[in-house]
């Protein structure tokens, strides 16, 4: 198993490997793909923070990260970085690759003086690595919700001690139908499908951290 930073001879198998592992899971198709594909030529890119797992020579998993930030009650902003998408291909979850490259990739993070990680997911992927909802610093979303899927990870002892306000991540991340439909058509076609997993995503997404 090797952790390295992605190069350009990656991008399709990377991009390969992310549309298998989301396609179906949380929509029917998938989006994460084409997330990657655009996030790479974005100001918010952290190319130090995108990382692969390679298994046997072959990449097998990704890691990537953002810049985004913490608006605050007087509009004034605070910096954190985010990570998203992470993903494994499907025949090697529960390996611990997964773990491996979260891991590491907090590590360089850190070391490189970021202070703050932010993400969205299922709490229960993320508390082992120390992750918590956002209320517990006063951390919401735009809507002043405060959501369990809002994830935070402060790299430094008490850096959010006097930080209150909403999590705000890159626009790199957002992708159109449109932008998604023209990707597929060079790519095999893929079935798209309902899976109970997608209800479960829409419920997540909408549970607040009372």
């Amino acid at each position: 198993m090797i952790i390295r930073n992605e190069r350009f001879e990656d991008y399709s198998r990377v991009e390969e490997v992310a549309r298998e592992a989301f396609w179906n899971l949380y929509i029917p198709g998938a989006t994460e793909h084409v997330v990657v594909n655009k996030m790479r030529n974005h100001p918010d890119f952290i190319k130090e923070l995108a990382f692969v797992i390679e298994i046997n020579g072959i990449v097998e998993g990704a890691i990537f990260y953002t810049h985004s930030k913490i608006v605050l009650a007087d509009n004034s902003e605070y910096k954190t970085i985010s990570f998203g998408p992470v993903f494994i291909a499907t025949k090697w979850h529960r390996q611990g690759l997964g773990r491996a490259l979260i891991t590491h990739s907090i590590e360089v993070a850190k070391n490189m003086g970021f202070s703050v990680i932010t993400t969205l997911g299922y709490p229960y992927h993320y508390n082992p690595y120390g992750f918590v909802g956002g209320k517990k610093y006063g951390i919401s979303m735009a809507d002043g919700n405060f959501y369990k899927g809002l994830l935070v990870l402060p790299l430094v002892d008490n850096i959010l001690s006097n930080i209150n306000g909403y999590a705000l991540f890159s626009e790199s991340l957002e992708v159109t139908e449109n932008e998604v439909n023209e990707f597929e058509k060079v790519l095999p076609y893929k079935e798209k499908q309902f899976q109970p997993s997608q209800l479960e995503y829409q419920l997540a997404c909408q549970e607040l951290d009372q």
